[in-house]
Order: C-alpha cells, then sequence, then structure tokens
C-alpha cells in the first residue's frame, strides 16, 4: 500500500513540475520577445481592429539616417513590415487562439510575396518612399502600384498583368529576331508588343528621361548625338576606344531596381517597375500539350526596349564620372556614346589608361571587351563611333566615293523612291557632321 502511494505522490510532484515549468517557459519566451522587441524598431498597430479586420496600415517611419553612407535618400521603413510586437503571456494561455492581426490586404501580401517581388535582403524589402529625394530629382513620386497606374491611364490589375515574372509564359510580351554586326555576329532585339511599349513609352516620358545622366553621355539624350561625341576628339595626337562587353545584358533586374530604391522610390514600386522594365532570354518548351516560354537567365535591360537607353546612362552614370576623373587628372578628354567609351589627348597619357580603365569598369560591374580596344594615332585614321576625327570631322573618303557616286545614278534617273529616301538621310547625316563635306558632294562636278 505505501508503495502506491509514494508512486502518486511521484506522480502528481511530477505533474506540478511540468504546469511550474511550462508557465516558466512561457515567461521566458515573453521576456525574450520584449527584449527583441526593445531593440528593433515596431509597427504602430492603434488602427488594427482585434478580431483580425484592419484600419490597415499605411504610414511610415523614419529609422536612423541615410540609406548609405554619403546619400540622401533615408532610410524610412513601412511600418506593415517592421517586427510585430509581442504577444503577450495571456496569448500562449489561451485556446483556441485568437485571430491574428492583419496588417496588409490579403492581395497586397500575394504580391509582395511573390517572386516577382521577393527579395532575400531584409534591408531594402521593407523601404518606403522618400519624397523629398524624389522631388529633388525631379521625379513624380509614386507611393503604390495603384499610383504608378493611374499616372500610366491603366489599371492596377492591368499594370500588376505586365510587371508580373512567370516561370511558365504562355504568351510573350516581346517579339525577338537577330540583325547581323557589322563585325560579325548576331544582335538579339527584343520588340515590346503594342499594349506593352505603349506603358513603357509612357515611363519613357514620366520616368526615365528625368533620371540624372551625367554630362559625358552623349548617346540617346536630348542635345547631344553622334556628332557632339566625336567633335570632342577632333584633332588630337591619340585616340583610345574602349567598349563594354555586353553592356545591356549587364544592366539587370537588381540594378534597375537598385536605382529607383536610391533615386527614393519604395520597395514595391521600384520592384514592379524594375520587372516591366526588364525582360529574361526564354526558350519555348512544350509540355502538358501546351507551349510555354520559360526563363533561361535573369532579367535584363533588353535592346529594343523603350526605356532600356535611358536606364543605361542612368546606371552607368557613376562609371562615367568617374572615367571623367581619371581623364582630367591625365589631361585627356572623355566622351561615352553608348557602350563605347573614347578618350583622347596625349600619347603618354592615353597608353596608360589601357590597364587602368578595364580595372575602372570591373569594380563598376562591367567588363572591358579587349578585342575591341583600339588605340589610333593621328598618322593612322581616327575612328570615333564611325566618325573621322583626324583633322575635320566627317566620313571616310570611300564612304563618300560611294556617296557621290549613287548621287550620280539618282541624276540619270535610276533607283526608286526608297533608294532615294535612304541616300537622302545619308546625306543629311553626312551634313550634320560636316556641312562643307556635304555641299561639296551636292554640287556638280567642273
Amino acid at each position: 500500500m505505501t508503495y502506491v502511494v509514494v508512486r502518486l505522490l511521484v506522480f502528481a510532484l511530477l505533474i506540478v513540475a511540468v504546469h511550474y515549468g511550462w508557465k516558466a517557459l512561457q515567461r521566458w519566451r515573453h521576456n525574450r520577445a520584449v527584449a527583441e522587441f526593445k531593440k528593433a524598431p515596431v509597427r504602430d498597430v492603434s488602427g488594427v481592429s482585434g478580431e483580425g479586420g484592419a484600419a490597415f496600415k499605411a504610414e511610415t517611419i523614419k529609422v536612423g539616417g541615410p540609406l548609405k553612407e554619403q546619400h540622401r535618400r533615408l532610410a524610412l521603413r513601412d511600418d506593415r513590415l517592421l517586427p510585430k510586437p509581442p504577444l503577450g503571456p495571456d496569448y500562449y494561455s489561451k485556446w483556441p487562439r485568437p485571430p491574428m492581426p492583419k496588417y496588409l490586404t490579403e492581395s497586397d501580401a500575394d504580391r509582395l510575396f511573390s517572386a516577382s517581388l521577393r527579395t532575400a535582403s531584409r534591408d531594402v524589402m521593407d523601404l518606403a518612399t522618400d519624397e523629398e529625394q524624389l522631388k529633388r530629382y525631379g521625379l513624380p513620386v509614386w507611393r503604390t502600384e495603384a499610383d504608378v497606374a493611374a499616372a500610366l491611364g491603366v489599371t492596377q490589375g492591368h499594370f500588376r498583368h505586365y510587371s508580373q515574372h512567370r516561370h511558365r509564359e504562355q504568351v510573350t510580351h516581346y517579339v525577338a529576331f537577330a540583325i547581323p554586326k557589322r563585325a560579325g555576329g548576331e544582335r538579339v532585339i527584343h520588340a515590346p508588343k503594342t499594349k506593352l511599349k505603349e506603358i513603357l513609352r509612357k515611363l519613357d516620358r514620366q520616368l526615365i528621361s528625368k533620371l540624372p545622366v551625367s554630362d559625358y553621355a552623349h548617346g540617346f539624350v536630348k542635345g547631344r548625338s553622334i556628332a557632339t561625341n566625336a567633335r570632342a576628339h577632333v584633332g588630337k595626337p591619340m585616340v583610345a576606344k574602349f567598349d563594354i562587353k555586353d553592356c545591356f545584358p549587364s544592366l539587370h533586374i537588381g540594378r534597375v531596381r537598385g536605382l529607383l530604391l536610391s533615386l527614393g522610390y519604395g520597395y514595391p514600386v521600384a520592384a514592379a517597375l524594375a520587372v516591366i522594365m526588364t525582360e529574361a532570354p526564354r526558350q519555348p518548351v512544350e509540355a502538358e500539350g501546351k507551349l510555354y516560354h520559360t526563363p533561361t537567365g535573369p532579367r535584363v535591360c533588353v535592346q529594343g526596349a523603350p526605356t532600356s537607353p535611358g536606364l543605361c546612362n542612368a546606371i552607368l552614370l557613376r562609371l562615367d564620372r568617374r572615367l571623367a576623373g581619371l581623364a582630367k587628372k591625365r589631361g585627356l578628354t572623355y566622351t561615352r556614346y553608348a557602350d563605347d567609351l573614347t578618350f583622347s589627348g596625349p600619347e603618354a597619357e592615353v597608353k596608360k589608361l589601357l590597364g587602368l580603365v578595364p580595372k575602372i569598369a570591373r569594380e563598376e560591374g562591367f567588363e572591358i571587351n579587349a578585342d575591341k580596344t583600339r588605340l589610333m594615332r593621328q598618322s593612322g585614321r581616327q575612328v570615333v563611333a564611325g566618325v573621322i576625327v583626324n583633322k575635320d570631322m566627317g566620313l571616310s573618303r570611300k564612304t563618300r566615293r560611294k556617296l557621290r557616286a549613287a548621287l550620280h545614278q539618282q541624276n540619270l534617273g535610276k533607283g526608286d523612291a526608297a533608294s532615294k529616301a535612304r541616300l537622302a538621310g545619308k546625306l543629311g547625316y553626312l551634313h550634320m557632321l560636316n556641312p562643307a563635306q556635304a555641299e561639296r558632294l551636292a554640287s556638280p562636278r567642273p
């Protein structure tokens, strides 16, 4: 009998120990949550009801100072995505558990954590709009995707349809085709379809055309041209030409998103815009009786999209400034037309660039195509983006002779309307570069 009593007492003590141990564990969990809560900024839940209904929060709070050192973009955080406040010890003692408060609508949560907007970087995922930064750059203030859609004149659903990255796309938004390169090989062009092209053109007018561009970029910039790019190098002792390897494919979605974040846009807007302005190489695959276009690489700025040239100039801004500083330090002249980097000046200083320019480009995330690097002395032909710059700016003697022969054939009444239009365009191009050469070609020979 005594043995049974002892066993019952031991069992009772064990139950009491488990009970108080569980209570101690709950208190420890609560204290730990409170300690973590005090270390980090927290969201404001004053507008959230207790039954899971939501007066959804949309305010932002400032955390720390600038997003990056020596930057003016502030680290503003969306308080809906900040760490949750501790639930308290009473939450764990109730059963069934009370409903969790909501901070995002279901559609916003699905969108934010979708494959298109998902990111492993917590430091950027909860970034909110810095309106002061946007105003400094003169950019449109878009706080949400709904603001972007309204500015583009489309519904939010229509905008999300084009800013969605799909791993199984049945209908692509681009038409891809290849054109031959002058130096051999092919260049793949992605032409957006009509509806997407209209959206991208609006984005180009409202946003991309307002992005900061360096004074040394001459391609795709209003008021500058291939002529202004070449004019700076006329009559120089030596001209050096460098080419950025795979320039547009180097501008991946992460770079576009990072640029927009640094300019002041919040993460959802920056990520959505980065998706809609990039595209991935795709491979048609037949499965389940259907034809899918699956991505075979990352999304990048493609040649053919109206927004790609402006994004290229904006992302290359820091590289331009570093190379321009290098050129100024050595008494050289620097310009860039698209992916062509050109330096000119004294021969001894230009030769030193052969090791410096690739190093700086690599630090900025680009590679220089060594096969296309050229050093051109004044004793030979100096060409900058197809323009001769030895003494006067213009076209080569061989090209001008071909134009003269074509003009002679036209004066004899030969050629159709299309060939005459092409010839007029070539003469107009020559007149932009060198009016004297164009006039000599147009005037009849004695």
